[in-house]
């Protein structure tokens, strides 16, 4: 696994071997064949590549990254990602402005394993967070010794911001300010009742500024406007100086709503009125940058956490499933990429990219080299920035979600998922991107070779090939009440 990945090194590589850089061998990737003389034409890109590192990277100030990320958005709810009934003009003008993924997966279709997986850059098994929510009560979260994306761009200079939805970790020592951020300001929590409840004898769920209180209870309609001032506050404020703000959506995850300058006016009902108030927000912070001349020297990355929620009018479709599966819909979210000048507009790529590859990509524009050990995460940086003939490291991504009778586990090669299941379940995503196609039977020796591979990767990050309850969510009431009555004598 490469832990330092350039423009230059893709440069330098080119005059040694395939143009293409891959990994060492591990579960399911093969050896790369090296090529005994170089071709001229490897040579001139080589040139071409070194020429675009100059360029790229060697500016007295690295750019400022805006990492947009909301919450239980899915792949089908932007018009861009071909959504009839919900109008995003300014994410689709960010998409003709920059680049549009169609084949860019989380870790996991959770909350809390999903953001661990984002932060760190590797899987979430090994930061301990591979399955479940942290609710308010836990103890757990993101140990301090893990490097964040606020930790891998601070040595070079950057103020670092997080607003909005953490979830992971809620104690003195696992909060935004414990993590790198210089900044915090938003709710830790999801507004749901699950996460409300323990604060309603304290007035309602805290709104935060760093450590403090600012506002009780957090309104679930309010949170994107607020969200939006704070982002823009913290654009002006750091404005001359490069800035890292990670900024995390509290919507579309229920109990969504919108503000009233929104709502009722999607045919998709307040699912839409919500998506349309993110795309506003996201239109209102490119804006800002244009006015303040940041525009050519700000990356911002548009995303979502995992796939839509069950039971809601969110849509991964053309995909199949949602939130808490490990099929598409629940692992491929939008992922768009903007930065005048730098990444390529109007392109369209169907690179096969992940969450894993954000902390090596946004340390390589930051200039920061010196990377943490044990990165499961590539720099993507020259797909991201086209480069020449640049494609994408990444070839597998193993994927778990639920405990006992709900545990899903998937691993992905290339264009074949396995679903690692009785019985297994086998598609072709090049041919069936929707999964309805089970060809398992067809081939069982590459069956058995993707579950070879999935019980490695899922070995390496110590997960236990079954699960216990879940730790972090009490049974529920009637379940205590069964559970005592078969007790009793």
């Amino acid at each position: 696994m490469f832990t330092r990945l350039s423009v230059v090194d893709e440069a330098s590589r080119l005059v040694v071997g395939r143009g293409r850089r891959t990994p060492p061998p591990s579960s399911g990737q093969r050896s790369p064949r090296r090529d005994s003389s170089t071709p001229p034409y490897k040579t001139a890109l080589a040139s071409a590549l070194l020429l675009f590192a100059s360029t790229a990277f060697a500016t007295d100030r690295p750019p400022n990254v805006i990492l947009i990320n909301c919450d239980d958005l899915g792949y089908g709810d932007l018009a861009c990602y071909g959504a009839k009934d919900i109008r995003t003009p300014h994410l689709d003008r960010m998409a003709r402005e920059g680049t549009r993924f169609t084949d860019f997966s989380v870790a996991a279709p959770l909350c809390t394993p999903s953001r661990a997986a984002l932060m760190t850059g590797k899987y979430p098994g090994r930061t301990g967070r591979a399955i479940g929510v942290l609710r308010p009560k836990s103890t757990q979260g993101l140990a301090g010794s893990e490097v964040t994306l606020a930790e891998i761009v601070k040595p070079r200079g950057y103020a670092t911001g997080c607003i909005g939805k953490w979830h992971l970790g809620f104690l003195p020592g696992m909060r935004p300010l414990d993590q790198g951020f210089d900044t915090y300001y938003g709710v830790l929590h999801n507004l749901d009742t699950p996460e409300t409840a323990p604060f309603e004898a304290e007035g309602g769920i805290p709104i935060l500024r760093g450590d403090q209180v600012e506002k009780r209870p957090a309104i679930p309609a309010e949170m994107t406007g607020l969200y939006t001032a704070e982002a823009l506050a913290f654009i002006e404020r750091n404005r001359d100086r490069p800035f890292f703000l990670y900024l995390a959506h509290a919507m579309p995850h229920l109990p969504f709503d919108a503000s009233p300058a929104f709502k009722g006016k999607s045919p998709r009902g307040l699912y839409g009125d919500v998506v349309a108030e993110l795309d506003d927000s996201t239109g209102r912070i490119l804006e800002r940058l244009r006015a303040l001349g940041l525009a050519e020297q700000t990356l911002v990355i548009f995303t979502s956490d995992n796939g839509p929620e069950r039971n809601t009018t969110g849509t991964a479709a053309p995909l199949r499933g949602t939130k808490h599966t490990v099929y598409e819909g629940g692992l491929r979210v939008p992922f768009i990429a903007w930065w005048p000048g730098r990444v390529p507009a109007g392109r369209v790529c169907d690179e096969f990219v992940t969450t894993l590859e954000i902390l090596p990509t946004l340390a390589a524009l930051a200039g920061n080299r010196t990377l943490p050990a044990g990165l499961d995460g590539f720099d993507l940086s020259p797909v991201l920035l086209g480069a020449p003939g640049a494609r994408s490291p990444r070839t597998t991504l193993y994927s778990l979600y639920g405990y006992r009778a709900n545990r899903r586990e998937s691993f992905r090669e290339g264009r074949w998922k396995l679903h690692v299941a009785t019985p297994p379940e086998l598609y072709d995503l090049t041919a069936d991107p929707a999964e309805s196609t089970n060809v398992a039977a067809q081939h069982p020796d590459l069956v058995a070779r993707l579950t070879a591979a999935a019980r490695q990767l899922r070995e390496s990050t110590g997960i236990p090939a079954t699960n216990p309850a879940d730790p972090f969510d009490p049974p529920p009431a009637k379940a205590k009440k069964n559970a005592a009555k078969k007790s009793a004598p």
